[in-house]
């Protein structure tokens, strides 16, 4: 049926052409001579008239067959376009079903492709001339191209945000890594612990950029090995120190211990963070004078060579501090008041006697006599006692006392005033000087436990700033070996 209408079509085109093609102009006609003047007749004016009706019908049918025929062309052609219209339609809608969503989002890079396709979807449909042409659009197909474009640009997206991400992860761990690494490379280290130090920054560097995953960047960790560098450089720093002792400090902590204690206590930290807050110096001993009282040193019992612990307590109810673990007694000084020597002795007699004898003689004369109205008397006695009394007393007695200040023995001996000096040195040593000796063995207290001690201790000087701050608050325990 199409196909008849297709020709029908076809047929009424090559109609219209033909109606519509300018007549080819007749050929030249050589001149006529003019006809006579002679009038023509009835039967030839007749004939004219005829032939020009003819003619004049014959083109309206013409012109009625062609406008027929237009309009069946028209008709059909509309009929056509509209089925087409229609299609075409359908066919957009298609392509809208497909490309829809983030696919076809101006607002993502990857939907630059998709819409470019979409477009060129919609300008071939929307161009189609005919259903032959359309239906060779396939819709599905291109949305198929299309999405997979999109996909692939997607992953690759995808792609580069990981790579970027991975990159800067290991340009952060790196920095990090470096960072660990620099105060270890800011000590002096010998040649061989920085080449070691250099080679393992390098490696775990090396390790971070060939790494394929964030997860791999992370746990690529420099902890391990960081402790073991650190340790061979403090092994190395605690061997390079003199003697055979080093002074250990950790924040306020400080200690004297051995290089095999040192080497045994870096040996057991695990952080190497730790490790750092570690530091060792030499042992260099000075010698300080302390006054305290003695109760608060077992002092009386010390001794030059004693090792002694030093703590600090600066009020009531604060807590013991030990501020030196190790010192060591090189003097005792006792006080004056252990060598003040008084002596006494005394001896007394006594015989009392006494006698007495006594004799009383008594004589009185009275006499009396008026003269002139007035009376005059005398009286006259006498009374004599006579008394012997006689004591005799005898006492005889004798006493020896003598003290001694070792204040001013001591000054006079400096200045030289003594007589034999070397006497009373001897004295001094055998008396005042071992006056604790005494205590401990009579086990009687002689001091008062008030009695001020001057002891001269050796201790390293790291300490010596805790004992002046503390000096009033110190207190000395004997080492027991």
């Amino acid at each position: 049926m199409s196909e008849d209408i297709e020709a029908k079509i076809r047929r009424l085109r090559e109609l219209g052409k033909t109606g519509t093609e300018p007549k080819a102009a007749p050929p030249a006609r050589p001149p006529r001579k003019r006809p006579s003047t002679k009038p023509k007749s009835v039967s030839s004016i007749r004939g004219r008239e005829r032939r020009k009706r003819i003619l004049v019908g014959a083109s309206i049918v013409i012109i009625i067959i062609l406008i027929i025929s237009i309009g069946a062309y028209v008709y059909m052609q509309n009929q056509a376009a509209e089925r087409l219209n229609r299609a075409k339609q359908d066919k957009l809608a298609q392509v809208n079903t497909y490309f829809k969503g983030d696919i076809v989002n101006q607002s993502q890079t990857c939907s630059a492709e998709p819409i470019r396709i979409k477009n060129d979807l919609v300008r071939r449909i929307q161009a189609a001339d005919s259903m032959e042409e359309l239906e060779r659009i396939d819709v599905k197909a291109a949305f198929s191209n299309a999405l997979q474009k999109y996909n692939a640009c997607i992953e690759e997206q995808r792609r580069i945000e990981f790579e970027r991400k991975l990159n800067q992860t290991k340009q952060e761990k790196v920095r990090e890594i470096e960072l660990a690494f620099q105060p270890l490379l800011s000590k002096p280290l010998p040649d061989d612990i920085k080449k070691k130090v250099v080679a393992t920054l390098n490696s775990i560097e090396q390790q971070v950029m060939e790494a394929e995953s964030e997860a791999e960047v992370n746990s690529t960790s420099p902890e391990p090995y960081l402790l073991s560098l650190w340790r061979d450089y403090y092994y190395y720093l605690i061997d390079t120190i003199p003697g055979q002792e080093v002074v250990l400090e950790k924040g306020d902590y400080r200690s004297i211990v051995t290089k095999a204690q040192a080497k045994s206590i870096i040996g057991g930290v695990l952080d190497y963070r730790e490790i750092m807050q570690y530091k060792f110096y030499q042992v260099q001993y000075v010698d300080i004078a302390l006054v305290l009282t003695r109760d608060r040193i077992n002092g009386a019992f010390l001794a030059p060579g004693d090792r002694v612990v030093i703590f600090a307590k600066n009020s009531t109810n604060a807590p013991f501090r030990e501020i030196v673990n190790q010192g060591y007694v090189e003097m005792i000084l006792l006080p004056v008041d252990a060598g003040r020597i008084s002596v006494s002795e005394s001896q007394s007699q006594s015989s009392t006697s006494s006698s007495s004898s006594s004799t009383n003689y008594a004589e009185n004369h009275q006499e009396s006599y008026n003269a002139g109205g007035g009376q005059i008397g005398t009286q006259e006695g006498s009374s004599d006692t006579y008394q012997n009394t006689q004591t005799n007393t005898q006492t005889a007695s004798a006493s020896y006392s003598y003290a001694v200040d070792l204040k001013e023995i001591l000054k006079a001996l400096a200045a030289g005033k003594l007589q034999s000096p070397e006497a009373v040195r001897q004295q001094l040593e055998a008396y005042g000087w071992r006056v604790v000796d005494l205590e401990k063995e009579s086990g009687m207290l002689v001091l008062q436990p008030n009695a001020q001690f001057m002891v001269i201790i050796r201790v390293p000087s790291i300490f010596v700033p805790d004992i002046l701050t503390y000096q009033d608050s110190l207190y000395l325990a004997k080492i027991s070996t």
